[in-house]
């Protein structure tokens, strides 16, 4: 999750910069980049409140349009811009880090860092939850988003090696064509149950005693950090970026003009919409997306938002918002990690104080408590993560603080 490129990050020269102009455009770009970090993960503090205080009104994926209520929809919605903004970012950062690394550097790296993701998924991030036990070893481990991107980048770790062509080619062919796949469904009799659970169809296997669910099947993930992985020239250290600032645009925008296009049709890419009994849930039909696994029209609006949103930030690097944004982007796993745990925190000491005043559960009746935990937990995570991003650019020589 961590932009493992952002050593330069508001720091001076980046490496190899011999120049005051290629310095500030490097260090601009990575602004840029850090920002929407930053800016995702408050969508994602917003998510998991949500699910914090609504553990009895769990939403179905794709999100029912017809039961599920309007304002619980759209602060879901929110999140749907988190994990594919990561991933692709991730895949962009790897080849950022190829500016001052050779290929094979990058490639030990990202192996590193993959099998380190995966092993906190299993460990510190699985225990966070709320309603997790603090049974060892878990009766039940749910590979989620950070699972996902540590597979992700053991596969790029491979798939980097190959040429650009070939990295769009296959980058794009999984992101657009694994929708072909979904009538593909494997029951647990099948030798290819486990691995097909893994790669595509969301579901629950046990090894050993232990229940593991595929909350992110991971397919679709690495074709979206390989495109990231392929886009990477674009932000070449010292390259003018008005034509990346209009590629974005035109990306950005492109993608979701085809989105409206291939959704309306209501003919591949995701589970039919439907018009509804009001305007609004019609609407809602049109933008309940599947995430897990993310379809192709879950992609490519939240990717072509994202494109639209690193546009903006590069164009306004100079606004105050953005290196506090910047900031909070420069230690994701750091924001990650604490973010969970206060929120597991606050659950129990609720649970403690009232009860389960929802069946088993702790939760509230009103969404206007999601918001504001929010705004009071904003402050809360800023500082300590903020610390932990600067304690990072100061202290090179440890060299462990590059994994958070």
């Amino acid at each position: 999750m961590n932009s493992i490129a952002a050593q330069p990050l508001l720091t001076g020269l980046s490496p190899g910069a011999t120049s005051p102009v290629a310095a500030a455009k490097a260090r601009t770009r990575l602004i840029a980049i850090d920002a929407l970090r930053g800016l995702v993960m408050l969508f994602m503090l917003v998510d998991h409140v949500r699910e914090t205080w609504f553990l009895h009104l769990q939403v179905t994926d794709p999100v029912d349009a017809n039961t599920t209520d309007p304002g619980l929809f759209f602060t879901r919605f929110l999140s749907t811009f988190c994990a594919p903004t990561f991933v692709a970012l991730t895949g962009l950062s790897a080849w950022l880090y190829g500016q001052s690394h050779s290929k094979a550097e990058v490639s030990a790296f990202l192996l590193k860092r993959g099998l380190f993701l995966i092993v906190l998924e299993f460990t510190v991030v699985g225990y966070a939850w709320p309603t997790q036990a603090p049974a060892f070893p878990p009766t039940a481990i749910w590979l989620q988003v950070i699972w996902a991107i540590g597979i992700s980048m053991v596969a790029l770790a491979a798939l980097l090696h190959l040429p650009r062509p070939a990295q769009f080619a296959i980058g794009l062919a999984i992101v657009c064509l694994h929708n072909l796949l979904d009538p593909i469904r494997l029951t647990a009799q099948s030798p290819f149950f486990i691995p097909w659970a893994i790669l595509h169809q969301r579901e629950k296997f046990e090894i050993a005693g232990t229940v593991f669910k595929t909350t992110y099947p991971i397919l679709p993930w690495i074709g979206v950090i390989l495109l990231g992985y392929a886009c990477g020239p674009w932000f070449a250290r010292g390259t003018d970026p008005q034509p990346r600032i209009r590629r974005l645009a035109m990306l950005g925008f492109g993608l979701i003009v085809g989105f409206v296009l291939i959704r309306y049709l209501n003919i591949y890419g995701d589970k039919p919409w439907f018009v509804a009994q009001t305007p609004l849930r019609t609407m809602m039909s049109f933008l309940a997306l599947t995430k897990y696994p993310p379809s192709l029209l879950f992609l490519m609006p939240t990717i072509g938002t994202g494109c639209l949103l690193l546009a903006l930030f590069e164009r306004y690097e100079g606004s105050a918002l953005m290196p506090k944004l910047a900031l909070l982007g420069g230690a994701p796993m750091f924001y990650y990690v604490l973010h969970l745990y206060v929120l597991k925190i606050i659950y129990n000491v609720a649970l403690v104080l009232y009860g389960p005043t929802k069946g088993t559960v702790f939760g509230v009746d009103h969404l206007r408590w999601v918001w504001i935990w929010v705004f009071i937990l904003i402050p809360v995570l800023y500082f300590p993560t903020r610390w932990f991003a600067q304690l990072k650019q100061r202290r090179k020589d440890i060299w462990w603080l590059k994994y958070l």
